[in-house]
């Protein structure tokens, strides 16, 4: 496909979610990449400006670099659907419920997929009755939103409290899980149906262990390892389980599985899945497909034309 077929591209950015910030950063430089290959690309703000101004002004395709709420979540997806509008990334269903950690793992527990114990809670007493269940460390965070926004490893019985109230700040529903204490792993995956593939294996060594949304995104401290050094029978078997953790939640496009692998056991276990994983210079699906021999702008370009709907043009 050249640039020509692509048409008027829309890259939306911004939005309302707690992650306006990094959608920002990285619609912008998805924005940059898809002009300087010669695509007609121009920057559209949902929060900003009504989407059915998309249709009115000419745009035949949109690349989501939204994240969050209100742009990973099914509802944009939604809304370009009615709009009869090509976009990237997955459909309507497994955005929305990929965006919700309750319900992925649920799917993934009834495929057999493993993912840590958790509890979903709505209040401290409850929090603290997960505490002396899961144990400690214990993960506390909101259920629906990323970037590690809202996240608390409670270490003590009494911390609960905190960390409820920070994460039901950002939503009212929250998520207790137990920690896996080991490495960390990130695997992007691109494509869909026969054509999907994941991409090298990234080993992330944050500083302390703790990959927060500053370090995720405002640091030089963390370490990102691709090649990522484990066994390549271990990196190969991380791979299959994140395909079918793809597939089984019916994502198409591209998306980035997080896994943590125990240290005792060297037992992986899904922690969630991100449809509209970032693009900013810290991000990590450009590292994983430069690995692979993918430069961000033909990443961009490839994402790009693989948008599509869930649904053909009505009959009329």
């Amino acid at each position: 496909m050249s640039v020509m077929d692509l048409g008027k591209v829309a890259v939306l950015m911004g939005g309302a979610s707690a992650e306006r910030d990094i959608s920002i950063m990285s619609g912008t430089g998805v924005l940059q990449a898809l002009q300087s290959r010669g695509v007609d690309a121009h920057p559209f703000d949902p929060s900003q400006r009504e989407l059915s101004k998309l249709k009115r002004e000419g745009f035949v395709r949109c690349f989501i670099a939204l994240h969050g709420r209100f742009g990973e979540d099914g509802t944009v997806q939604g809304a370009l659907e009615l709009l009869g509008i090509p976009y990237t990334g997955s459909g309507v269903m497994a955005s929305s419920i990929a965006i919700d950690k309750v319900m992925t793992k649920r799917i993934w527990l009834s495929e057999g997929l493993p993912t840590p114990g958790w509890q979903q809670v709505s209040s401290v007493a409850d929090c603290e009755v997960a505490f002396a269940q899961l144990g400690a460390p214990m993960i506390v965070k909101p259920a629906r939103e990323g970037s590690s926004i809202g996240l608390t490893k409670v270490l003590q019985r009494q911390d609960c409290a905190a960390a409820f109230a920070l994460a039901s700040q950002d939503d009212t529903l929250v998520l207790c899980e137990q920690f896996i204490s080991g490495d960390e792993v990130t695997v992007p995956v691109l494509g869909s149906g026969t054509q999907v593939r994941a991409l090298p294996v990234i080993r992330i060594k944050a500083p302390e262990g703790n990959y927060d949304y500053n370090n995720k995104y405002f640091t030089d401290d963390t370490q990102y390892l691709v090649p990522c050094g484990l066994p390549a029978g271990e990196e190969a078997a991380i791979q299959a389980l994140v395909l079918k953790a793809y597939a089984v939640l019916g994502c198409r496009g591209w998306a980035r599985a997080d896994v943590m692998i125990d240290a005792r056991t060297r037992k992986p276990y899904l922690l969630e899945i991100n449809t509209s994983p970032g693009m900013t210079g810290h991000s990590l699906v450009p590292m994983s497909a430069r690995a692979a021999g993918i430069s961000y702008e033909d990443l961009c370009v490839l994402l790009l034309e693989s948008a599509t709907r869930d649904y053909a043009e009505p009959s009329v």
